[in-house]
């Protein structure tokens, strides 16, 4: 019950430092990195261990879909070579060096182990940095850039991190058969994603119920990710590729009255798994904390400090390297790319997915959330600093794609006009509502008005409810269509803007 009580507490702190965050326009899981922290310090906390196979399926799998979800493939093809680099090369890079580095600093610790270390804090999360880049309205190209690797370098520094773990755990490895194994691997993740994605759309659309659709949603990526690591594949690789082909037929297939929902309901429990998260790391600290020796803490403090200055070198020298030899990625973009390195979610995930027993588990544990917070406020807390001192403009593109999306589905919906076959007056009526659409100059004085025209609905209907001429249940149904209607009315005020 103690835990159950701090749990629910601590959500709440969450919910509090995600608002300051936002105030202070810095990311949210730099708060919550901070407060992970505190956790693990304070007296009288109790202890809880999380059972490592249930940690990448609890917090990778719904977070990555949700992500992936959302990707471009159109975009990540046009920038896939800057994709490419920092997922792949970046990544191998990072692992060599945090490996390296912890090996002298830590002699007696296995190869294994420390790869394993490597690979637990190589990928960087996307979501700190497109959290503050997403307000400050930066070129598209850095935000695809950063949101593709955040995709594809989960998937490198994972198969790695299992690789390392199988080498610990058996003392064996052998590179020439793990290549063509992690090639194996790949394809039958593809190949499962896609087939996976097919079947899920084809029961999504037999449901029409919000909340079944919704549990529906949550129970296929958890059983994605089962799936393939149930047939040895990765669930990384698998989660991705059944995220991006379920996003290119879903819009179709789904009723608006269905889509809505589901998004807010992603969105907050994107927001409690991160808050889960640094709550676990930081109670799983407590008894690393308790049981080192004052000169231990040191040493694992001094390991701490120099595999996150190697990781944040690592990716600096390797996007200055880049940006010399690519035009895509050159000057103030590239410096803003180099200095998106956070970790996040996926880091601690990983370092809590270690078995119990594994050689230097403490050590890694207390690493990788160190890496972690320390990314998080030294680089999430300056990075809207740095895009103000650079003064990089957004380019407009998706505002363009966005004009031109409008113009066409008001012409297409004209043309449906002109087949209608009903009263003139209500054709009329339509008629001007699409013209006003096809007008940059008529859009910010239509969303006026019908504002204004909602507000008052809203006020009406509260009335009548008040004065006891409807009751609750006409109130709530016709108090949805009101929502429906400003979900409406927001979406054509931000596109005016």
């Amino acid at each position: 019950m103690a835990v159950f009580e701090l749990v629910i507490a601590l959500l709440f702190v969450g919910a509090v430092l995600a608002a300051l965050a936002r105030r202070m326009n810095a990311p949210y899981p730099a708060m919550l990195a901070l407060a992970g922290a505190a956790l693990a310090l304070l007296p009288n906390v109790p202890s809880v261990t999380l059972d490592p196979a249930l940690a990448l399926a609890l917090f990778v799998a719904p977070v990555l879909l949700d992500a992936a979800f959302d990707s471009s493939p159109r975009d990540l093809k046009a920038n896939w070579r800057s994709v490419t680099g920092l997922a792949l090369v970046a990544v191998g890079l990072t692992v060599a060096a945090v490996a390296v580095v912890a090996r002298a600093l830590v002699p007696g610790m296995p190869w294994a182990a420390a790869v394993a270390l490597g690979a637990i804090v190589a990928p960087p999360d996307a979501a700190a940095a497109t959290a503050v880049l997403r307000q400050l309205r930066p070129p598209h190209r850095l935000l695809v850039i950063l949101e593709g690797e955040s995709l594809f370098n989960d998937a490198t520094a994972l198969l790695i991190y299992r690789l390392a773990i199988g080498a610990a755990v058996t003392g064996t490895f052998s590179p020439v058969s793990a290549l063509p194994m992690l090639a194996l691997v790949s394809l039958g993740s593809v190949t499962l994603g896609t087939v996976l994605a097919w079947v899920t759309l084809r029961v999504l659309t037999r449901i029409h119920d919000v909340a079944t659709a919704v549990i529906v949603q949550f129970l296929s990526t958890f059983a994605v990710w089962l799936i393939a690591e149930r047939l040895h594949l990765s669930g990384i690789i698998t989660v991705v590729v059944y995220a991006i082909m379920a996003a290119r037929t879903a819009p179709d297939v789904t009723p608006a009255r269905l889509r809505i929902p589901s998004y807010a309901v992603w969105e907050v429990v994107v927001f409690v798994l991160n808050v889960l998260a640094f709550i676990l790391v930081g109670l799983q600290l407590k008894p690393i904390l308790a049981r080192l020796e004052r000169a231990e803490l040191i040493g694992f403090a001094v390991t701490a400090a120099a595999v996150t200055a190697a990781l944040i070198l690592v990716r600096i020298v390797w996007v200055a390297g880049y940006a010399a030899i690519a035009p895509t990625l050159r000057g103030r973009p590239a410096i803003v790319v180099a200095w998106c390195g956070m970790r996040g979610i996926v880091t601690l995930a990983a370092a809590l997915a270690l078995p119990i027993g594994f050689p230097y588990r403490d050590l890694i544990l207390f690493t990788s959330f160190c890496v972690v917070l320390g990314t998080l406020v030294l680089q999430g807390m300056t990075l809207r600093p740095l895009m103000w001192g650079l003064a990089l403009e957004d380019d407009k593109s998706v505002e363009r794609e966005v004009q031109l999306a409008r113009t066409e589905t008001a012409r297409a919906g004209l043309a449906a006009l002109e087949a209608a076959d009903h009263k003139e007056e209500l054709v009329r009526l339509l008629r001007s509502k699409y013209e006003a659409r096809l007008t940059a100059d008529g859009m910010p004085a239509f969303t006026s008005v019908l504002r204004r025209a909602q507000a008052e609905e809203r006020r009406t209907l509260s009335e009548l409810r008040a004065r006891g001429v409807i009751g609750d249940d006409a109130f709530h149904r016709v108090e949805e269509e009101l929502d429906w209607a400003e979900v409406n009315a927001d979406a054509l005020a931000r596109s005016a803007q």
